[in-house]
């Protein structure tokens, strides 16, 4: 018999938070902030339940963590307390197991959703992107390469580059399009707002325990260094980063603002939905040795993507945010294992809270392109319901991405939202 949760919203089957997901997130409600994990259409207070004893039979270092204001200190216990907690607050909330009077114990720490307003949910160190979208790098490739769109080294490594942790925001904060230098031809550099905004559909890996300074984290132990998953959009403006990322690579068109969803999904949540990495196609080099996984065949997750995209246009008429991209985090080339194995190959130390995101995640079909430069190799601009047309994003356009695993007989895992409103630049200052 499939589980259920005494909360009957936790039951709908459009919920994107059964209680077989349970993601971990901080909220503000009535002045405090604490984490708290969803479910249904509720948040369960994990302060208050650490303050009224629902969580007395843990260890005393999980009770602490679930009294702080930021999933650090959870992050840095790992997985065998991830496990005892998650199993934990699974009985609490499931309708066969609770009893009665532990049942009204939790209720009145169950926070509506709607009351409350989410946080950021780790104090984030450090943030890295990866590439790891072959169909994405070959079709962006082409554009600038026709002849040859992947750099030699594309197959055997994977391709990152460090992020801005200080401009990531949280879903619904609105992004000032940026200014920067431009150069179109052969014309002189200008500098002025950013006129070829973009979206990228990515997927986040929080880190949990890290590792030492000069030590490294091995591909069979790396899963266990994940605390959860979430969404990222990391905004680009594609012409400032023509012009400036030869050759050392992207800075102020991607620095200005990169958005996360709320909610981390636990690697646990999704176990049902695991699958084997994509398959290298005929000819392809296998992975060096220490990117080859000899204690997973399932370094894979079926887990479905989308970007809808809302115009002024779109909310004065009413209707629902037009989807214009569908992918699958199965489709991307290189595993999370291998990126955050990779990362840590050189001694490069990873702390609780740092943020790895897989780039920008495309398939090979028509529809999965994963941001607007990558649809440039279609005729003409994309093309909405209302009208209207994009090749670009314009100030009052909203992104919305969605991500959700879910097969027959299964539950529906979902990832909230993770959205974003572009506002028009800061007025030129001299």
């Amino acid at each position: 018999m499939a589980l259920k949760s005494w909360l009957a919203s936790a039951n709908d089957p459009v919920s994107d938070f059964p209680i077989q997901n349970l993601p971990y997130g901080a909220f503000r409600y009535r002045e405090q902030t604490h984490i708290g994990i969803a479910i249904g259409d509720r948040i369960l207070d994990l302060f208050a339940c650490t303050a009224n004893g629902l969580l007395a039979q843990l260890p005393e270092e999980i009770e602490y963590a679930c009294r702080m204001e930021t999933l650090n200190a959870l992050m840095e216990l790992g997985p065998e307390a991830w496990q005892r907690l998650r199993a934990h607050v699974t009985d609490l909330l499931d309708a066969e197991y609770t009893k009665d009077e532990t049942r009204k114990k939790v209720e009145v720490t169950l926070v509506p959703m709607q009351a409350a307003e989410m946080q950021m949910p780790a104090r984030i160190g450090d943030y890295t992107d990866f590439y790891a979208s072959i169909d994405h790098a070959t079709r962006v490739g082409k554009l600038f390469r026709p002849d040859n769109p992947l750099l030699p080294n594309y197959k055997y490594v994977p391709i990152g580059y460090h992020g801005r942790a200080s401009s990531i925001v949280l879903s619904e904060t609105a992004v000032r399009r940026p200014c920067g230098q431009t150069k179109a031809g052969d014309s002189a550099p200008v500098f002025g707002p950013a006129k070829s905004l973009d979206y990228e559909l990515e997927v986040g890996m929080f880190v949990g325990p890290g590792n030492r300074l000069g030590e490294s984290i091995s591909i069979n132990e790396a899963e266990r260094h994940i605390f959860g998953l979430c969404l990222v959009n990391d905004w680009s403006a594609r012409d400032m980063q023509s012009w400036e990322y030869q050759p050392l690579g992207p800075f102020l068109a991607k620095s200005f603002a990169t958005t996360i969803s709320p909610w981390i999904v636990p690697l646990e949540a999704l176990a049902p939905y695991r699958v084997p990495v994509r398959k290298r196609a005929e000819g392809d080099p296998a992975p060096l040795e220490y990117l080859q996984s000899t204690k997973h065949d399932r370094d894979g997750i079926d887990l479905t993507v989308e970007a809808y995209l809302e115009t002024r246009a779109i909310r004065e008429a009413g209707i629902k945010p037009e989807r214009i991209s569908r992918g699958n985090l199965r489709d991307l080339y290189w595993s999370l294992a291998q990126m955050l194995t990779h990362h840590t190959s050189n001694g490069c130390n990873l702390r609780a809270g740092d943020l790895l995101a897989t780039g920008t995640i495309s398939g090979p079909d028509e529809g999965s392109e994963g941001c607007l430069l990558e649809m440039k190799h279609r005729s003409g601009a994309v093309q909405l319901a209302t009208g209207e047309q994009r090749t670009f994003l314009e100030d009052g356009d909203r992104v919305i991405l969605r991500a959700h695993a879910q097969r027959p007989g299964l539950p529906r895992i979902g990832f909230g939202e993770c959205a974003g409103l572009v506002i028009e630049a800061a007025p030129l200052t001299r």
